[in-house]
């Protein structure tokens, strides 16, 4: 006959295995709560930089920048105006900006892949004579830092999908523009 004592042990092993179960069981919901927070988290910052990239004004400060010609970091600044000075700034603001939140991790460089590789590429490269000889002349290291990083993660994810680019600039012009100005027109 089962005694007391033998009962007591085996619901004692039973409540603390069903307790296990419960905690184990608890921290899989947790962690997949947070995963899901995480990724909702994401998609927010990511709609914020939609919405800011599908903003007119970005579209005219990328054209201005993209269709200024200079040959180096002198004629840039010999040839820039005003305009062009804003337009770059606000590009430089907002290229920096989300090198940033993918080297933190804020973002994944996927989501900044999928709507805007070519950007980023013909942005770094458009520009990378003027940062790079602005970071030697005025011993500024640091500037555009961000830019580099980001273009540096993302031209390698372009390559790695769309191998024919490797060497290539991808191209972003509709008859000389964006495409917005052929909207205006």
């Amino acid at each position: 006959m089962v005694d007391y004592q033998t009962i007591s042990i085996v619901f004692t092993g039973l409540s603390i295995s069903l307790a296990a179960f419960y905690y184990i069981n608890t921290l899989r919901n947790t962690q997949r709560n947070q995963q899901l927070q995480l990724e909702t988290r994401q998609a927010q910052l990511f709609m914020q930089i939609y919405n800011h990239w599908y903003n007119t004004d970005f579209w005219k400060n990328w054209d201005n920048v993209m269709n200024f010609e200079f040959k180096d970091y002198d004629e840039y600044y010999e040839k820039i105006t005003p305009e062009i000075s804003y337009s770059s700034r606000s590009l430089f603001a907002f290229f920096e900006g989300l090198g940033v939140l993918v080297k933190r991790e804020l973002i994944t460089p996927s989501f900044i892949d999928d709507l805007m590789s070519a950007l980023v590429i013909n942005f770094w490269e458009k520009m990378r004579p003027v940062y790079t000889e602005y970071r030697v002349r005025r011993n500024a290291p640091m500037v555009a830092e961000w830019i580099e990083y980001l273009y540096n993660t993302i031209k390698p994810i372009m390559e790695d999908q769309h191998p024919e680019m490797k060497g290539r600039k991808p191209g972003l012009q509709f008859g000389g523009t964006t495409g917005l100005d052929r909207k205006r027109n």
